[in-house]
């Protein structure tokens, strides 16, 4: 029994389907073990795209994600990923080869304190020193990432852990010591170290899946916050990312959502959660709907810098927050009304109280007549010339073309924030985006883990050309697994997101400006299909190519060279 065999039979008793990685000496026997025990193996470019893989995984199944790295700079590369996905409190198992146990601190290759680089960055990190530990560290690491706040966690195995008894006696050379005292010192240093490396091995077997039930929200809340409800005339609803971890229970929500009959906006992962076109959904003009309500509900959205830390909702409101964290519950403002728990459950067990009220219909009224006057507006802008493509219009047609079902990725600054007011999602979990830590460079590990998570569904990643950047190189990762995924690259040759604000503040450009990047025909280097869009007539045309390849199973790169905006002006978070 090699260690590694344990590591496989506990990742496929916890039904993980897909381990995403970068092969290494440090972790071999896991792929291997993984791979015979039906799991499918999916080897990126660079270790952050496993991990991102494994978020977006997480995300959209309501399991958590698998990743696996070789030891030293295959786990610090993971890092901004990995502090990604606890931004975002998605629950991730991450699993770090390390060196030999004998040889740690000692100058093995690379061979540094990862425990200290990770633990700030995780719910939970486990350095293993046993085989029989590999079991519980790693059904552990399951049930934290679940658990509470969901996040990623870390498991360090030393290599040697990894292979059988044999062949690692044979590296340390237990065969062939030399007969001075040091020598046989060093022999019964190692057969000991060997011995309690190896002691109960055989006793190790995995578990059963690991569930974790949601927290509840009180009775005596739930009738506080209905009692509420029933006397409020202007009630809005924001609804983040945390209210969809129960992936298997986001229908209940959705139908939860409408029989409250309360103006929802919807941001992260929420969007798209009522569908196109629902009465109550609410897409613009935010922050005044919150500024005039009397009563807003929080689920899952903390009071930060989205939310301009509180201030957006006026002080005479009441305000009601549901959330998993309680740093984030009070967060910059204490609500009236604070509940920690899951913020989907909540919304469900609200909706089992209180019904729409006939009196919120004027409000709900108001609220549409402005986001129709903002759609207006937009389309209005879709419409504007320039020297090349009119990225309005770009995001309009992608809108258009979205089928039923189809995912939505948003790598980028400028390009994928205007997409945000552009583009509809279709319907429930078919939008990602990084979270609160706005982190350039998910595209490529988003979309490889949403087409593996729905393989039947369209995947789309729309990346502005600098964030393009950071992954692109995955395109060869689409093309060896055979994903037929479609990339949209806003190419306005530009940092737009940054520039706009620091030339006409401080009168320089510098650091900003790119090229104007032939990026399909790096895709088709890779052996993937590269379109190129030069005029807003074109548009159509080439994205409606573009899903026709990519139903083929072929990747497709769509490099369209936009004209300046200045849609998003004065628009920069701090």
């Amino acid at each position: 029994m090699r260690g590694g065999d344990l590591v496989g039979e506990v990742l496929h008793a916890q039904r993980v389907d897909h381990l995403f990685t970068l092969c290494g000496g440090h972790i071999s026997p896991i792929l291997v073990a993984a791979k015979r025990l039906g799991i499918r193996v999916v080897d990126t470019r660079h270790e952050a795209t496993a991990v991102f893989a494994a978020d977006a995984m997480a995300r959209l199944t309501g399991r958590p994600g698998v990743a696996a790295v070789t030891a030293g700079p295959g786990v610090t590369n993971t890092m901004t990923a990995v502090k990604n996905a606890q931004m975002a409190q998605s629950p991730v198992v991450l699993i770090g080869g390390a060196a030999p146990t004998v040889l740690r601190g000692r100058g093995a290759l690379q061979d540094i304190d990862q425990m200290s680089l990770v633990r700030p960055v995780v719910k939970w990190a486990a350095r293993v020193s046993r085989v029989r530990e590999l079991v519980p560290a790693l059904e552990r690491a399951f049930r934290e990432a679940q658990s509470g706040v969901p996040g990623p966690v870390f498991v360090e195995i030393p290599v040697d852990l990894l292979y059988d008894e044999e062949t690692v006696r044979k590296w340390y050379g237990m065969k062939s010591q030399g007969r001075s005292l040091a020598d046989k010192a060093v022999a019964w240093y190692l057969e000991r170290h060997l011995d309690r490396a190896f002691s109960g091995a055989g006793d190790a077997a995995a578990g059963a899946k690991i569930a974790v039930a949601p927290e509840m929200p009180g009775a005596n809340q739930l009738a506080d916050v209905a009692t509420r409800l029933e006397r409020c005339e202007r009630p809005v609803l924001v609804i983040g990312s945390q209210a969809t971890l129960r992936a298997d229970e986001i229908s209940r929500l959705a139908d939860a959502v409408t029989a409250l009959g309360i103006p929802a906006y919807l941001s992260g992962m929420a969007r798209g959660l009522l569908g196109r076109g629902h009465p109550l959904q609410m897409r613009h003009k935010r922050q005044v709907a919150l500024k005039e309500a009397d009563l807003v509900v929080l689920a899952g959205v903390p009071c930060d810098f989205r939310l301009d830390y509180g201030r957006h909702i006026r002080r005479g409101a009441t305000l009601v927050s549901a959330n998993l964290s309680r740093t984030d519950l009070n967060r910059n403002r204490r609500p009236s009304v604070g509940v920690l728990a899951d913020p989907g459950t909540f919304l469900v067990g609200l909706s089992e109280r209180v019904r729409a009220a006939d009196r919120w219909t004027a409000w709900r009224e108001t609220l549409r007549e402005r986001d129709n006057a903002r759609e207006v507006e937009i389309d209005a802008g879709a419409g504007q010339p320039g020297e090349a493509v009119n990225p309005i219009a770009l995001l309009r047609e992608v809108d258009r073309q979205l089928a039923p079902g189809a995912i939505v990725v948003g790598d980028g600054g400028d390009f994928v924030a205007t997409a945000a007011y552009t583009v509809s999602p279709t319907g429930p979990l078919t939008w990602l985006d990084p979270g609160a830590f706005g982190t350039l460079g998910v595209g490529a590990g988003f979309a490889l883990g949403a087409k593996l998570a729905r393989p039947d569904a369209a995947v789309w990643v729309l990346f502005g050309d600098g964030a393009a950047g950071y992954s692109v190189v995955e395109f060869d990762t689409f093309v060896r697994h055979g994903l037929g995924v479609i990339a949209v690259i806003g190419n306005d040759a530009s940092w737009a997101q940054i520039a706009r604000d620091q030339v006409e503040i401080l009168g320089d450009d510098v650091g900003t400006v790119l090229a104007r990047t032939d990026y399909h025909r790096v895709a088709e280097g890779f052996g993937a299909a590269g379109l190129e869009i030069r005029t807003t007539a074109e548009v159509a045309t080439v994205l409606g190519r573009a899903r026709e390849i990519a139903a083929s199973g072929r990747p497709v790169l769509v490099n369209a060279m936009l004209s300046a905006s200045d849609f998003r002006k004065g628009s920069i978070s701090m």
